[in-house]
């Protein structure tokens, strides 16, 4: 009760009817944050695009350039110099056949996977697991690559994956609360900016319709589009 009582009182705060401006309302979404943990931000952007269609399907990966203040624990699947380069580069665990049998026997404590392309066959066997918990490495976002060390060090340092769901909306954390506003701008015109270059060319009229900001308990903010757009690169 005490919870709801909290949303309540910040959700008065915030003006339903209104499209804020970018400083204005990450601002305010500080303000409203009410948990005692240093909560996520996140953003729901709405497009214009159908994901049941092949050709409008809207999916990537982005390096945001404050990251995500949080410790990313980095999975990879690799073996000999790859292996010893992942290594190197500070990925949490690598390995090959025994880190499938481990997740094959329901171990999942990492947030995001890379494999070297020789490894797929292998990683293949967990795709019915790691696929639904959003883990299967992708060459579309970078996950499936020799470029071992770059992998690795962008996934420490923020790198965000992003895919548009069955509404069209994608969802993605652009940081925490205790960031600065300025922070959390960065992050969130990267995004945005990632997202407009992922444009389907098949998409027609409004292609970015709606964008709202919220912290994990709080009540949502809606953005000024047309305002954002113009800040977009």
């Amino acid at each position: 009760m005490a919870v709801a009582k909290k949303h309540a009182q910040a959700k008065a705060k915030i003006d339903k009817d209104t499209a804020y401006g970018v400083d204005e309302g990450l601002t305010l979404v500080k303000e409203v944050a009410f948990a005692k943990f240093d909560e996520t931000v996140e953003v729901a952007v709405r497009l214009g695009v159908d994901p049941r269609k092949a050709d409008q399907m809207v999916r990537g990966a982005v390096v945001l350039p404050n990251g995500l203040g949080k410790t990313v624990r980095v999975l990879v699947f690799a073996k000999g110099e790859k292996a010893l380069e992942a290594q190197t580069e500070g990925a949490d665990y690598v390995g090959a056949d025994e880190l499938v049998a481990k997740i094959q026997a329901g171990w999942f404590e990492f947030d995001t996977a890379i494999a070297t392309p020789d490894m797929m066959g292998t990683v293949g066997k967990i795709g019915k697991l790691l696929g639904p918990r959003g883990l299967m490495p992708n060459p579309k976002v970078g996950t499936v690559t020799f470029d071992v060390a770059r992998a690795v060090s962008e996934a420490k340092s923020g790198k965000v994956e992003y895919r548009v769901e069955k509404a069209g909306i994608v969802h993605a954390g652009i940081g925490k609360v205790s960031f600065g506003v300025d922070q959390l701008k960065g992050n969130l015109l990267a995004l945005l900016d990632a997202l407009m270059k992922a444009k389907p060319q098949t998409s027609k009229g409004t292609y970015m319709k709606k964008v709202t900001v919220t912290s994990t308990m709080g009540p949502s903010v809606t953005l000024d589009v047309p305002a954002l757009q113009a800040q977009v690169k």
